[in-house]
């Protein structure tokens, strides 16, 4: 019962402290300063070939 006990508290603390430092770190990431121009990009990626016809 000591293996569970101690598990147990690590899942409790530290793992979803580690769970939540990757959330911020990918929130972070994705507003960081310099990062509109690729997101702008990125979301024109179906828009860049709209002046052909469809087919």
């Amino acid at each position: 019962m000591e293996t569970y006990s101690f598990l147990r508290q690590l899942a409790d603390s530290w793992a979803l402290l580690a769970m939540f430092a990757f959330f911020m770190g990918i929130v972070f990431w994705a507003f960081r300063p310099g990062s509109r121009s690729l997101h702008e990009d990125v979301a024109n990626i179906p828009f860049r070939h709209d002046d052909k016809p469809a087919e």
